[in-house]
């Protein structure tokens, strides 16, 4: 029965985290005319045909500053999770040993001297 009522709780919480903007128009739908004569702010001016909107506006803007203020919250939190808490210092043994390879010659290749070629000189025509 416990879990039972711990499962819907937690999709009662997912649902209304994600479906907020809709609780917000449909608690306003539902309240518009109490909103309109004693919440809204041009309830003296009703020719202004508010008729509660400017309510409505300032309810949605601040349900999308607190979703952006906790989707910082959770970006600082992956990026604090991210990094090592404390700093670590590496070192690296250098190779005691070294290996000498001797050169060998490849079969079936000519050893040329390279003091015979040289690069192919400009030259210059006089007109």
């Amino acid at each position: 029965m416990l879990n039972r009522f711990v499962a819907i709780s937690l999709l009662f919480a997912l649902i209304g985290s994600n479906f907020s903007r809709f609780f917000i128009y449909a608690g306003f739908e539902v309240n518009q005319k109490y909103i309109t004569e004693k919440l809204c702010e041009n309830r003296n001016r009703p020719w202004m045909h508010c008729n509660g909107k400017c309510f409505l506006m300032k309810k949605l803007k601040q349900a999308e500053e607190k979703e952006k203020k906790q989707e910082r919250e959770n970006q600082r939190s992956h990026y604090m999770e991210a990094l090592p808490a404390v700093a670590s210092s590496f070192t690296f043994k250098r190779s005691t040993v070294k290996m000498i390879y001797p050169e060998r010659p490849v079969l079936g290749t000519m050893h040329r001297a390279f003091s015979i070629f040289q690069p192919p000189k400009a030259l210059s025509l006089q007109a």
